[in-house]
């Protein structure tokens, strides 16, 4: 069997993929685009929510976001955006707009609520594979 995988990625090469050239640049930009898939939504939530304690315009959280590690957001803020509006209209964030035309964001009481679950679930599920890794 592993044979006919061997022969078949060989036929592969030589008839599917030989005029298919990547450039260094290509290689990257989908290396790129592959690690900032990797937060999951649920952390990207929780660092979002976690920012917003204190008032912050999106450009800031753009980079406090990068700052953490979180890319998803790189060449696509309409993402990071498109959150915040759905956060706003739950009313877990409140927003305005000041007057050199900058909108900032900031925690609701309800939003603050929320985290401060999401952020005890975050700690019982570490003690628990603590304890997995432990025992």
């Amino acid at each position: 069997m592993e044979d006919r995988l061997k022969n078949l990625k060989k036929a592969m090469n030589k008839r599917t993929f030989a005029d298919l050239n990547f450039s260094e640049q290509h290689q990257k930009a989908i290396r790129k685009k592959i690690t900032q898939q990797e937060e999951s939504d649920e952390d990207i939530l929780l660092a979002v929510m976690q920012l917003l304690v204190q008032e912050k315009t999106g450009h800031e959280l753009t980079g406090l976001l990068r700052g953490r590690g979180i890319q998803k957001f790189e060449n696509n803020e309409g993402f990071l955006y498109t959150l915040l509006h759905r956060l706003e209209q739950s009313g877990c964030i409140h927003t305005k707009w000041d007057d050199s035309g900058a909108k900032y964001y900031w925690l609701q009481d309800k939003g603050r609520k929320l985290l401060s679950k999401a952020e005890q679930k975050r700690t019982k599920q570490r003690l628990v594979f603590k304890e997995l890794l432990e025992g």
